[in-house]
């Protein structure tokens, strides 16, 4: 049986990464993909049930309610939700997505900040996931950070 032995001209290729580290940009986008996606859609359909001791005088409530009267902001940021939902989870368009949803999630997060405490770890977590995919995506955004650019080019 002969076993042949790599000589100096055979290149050899570098081993793959088996570490957790190359499946987190994954399991962000899902992740904040499948939030974005379902509560997008509750605000249209209303599956998910709300808390039973709701205070209308809450700054919070009186926030939602403000946004519902307005006849299009509601609206409009559920239905941005479903749609940067949908792109992280069919993996297409992130970086738009993450653009997309990022005035989103900020909002949340200042909203719970100011308006409602007790959800503030949620926003958190939102935002460092929006943060983490962001760097991760770094390389999308470096033309639209260019100091200047000529138009057309």
């Amino acid at each position: 049986m002969a076993t042949s032995i790599p000589n100096a001209s055979t290149t050899v290729e570098a081993p793959q990464k088996k570490s957790l580290a190359r499946h987190l940009p994954t399991g962000a986008r899902l992740l904040l993909g499948l939030v974005f996606f379902v509560f997008g859609l509750n605000g249209f359909f209303d599956f998910i049930p709300p808390p039973p001791n709701l205070d209308p005088a809450s700054p919070g409530v009186a926030f939602g309610i403000a946004m519902k009267a307005t006849g299009y902001l509601f609206w409009l940021v559920k239905g941005t939700e479903v749609v940067a939902g949908a792109m992280f989870l069919a993996n297409r368009f992130v970086p738009l997505a993450l653009a997309l949803i990022a005035p989103v999630i900020v909002n949340i997060f200042l909203f719970h900040v100011f308006l409602e405490p007790s959800g503030v770890e949620l926003s958190v977590v939102l935002l460092a996931l929006e943060a983490y995919l962001a760097w991760s995506y770094r390389a999308a955004y470096r033309p639209m950070l260019a100091m200047r650019v000529t138009a057309g080019a």
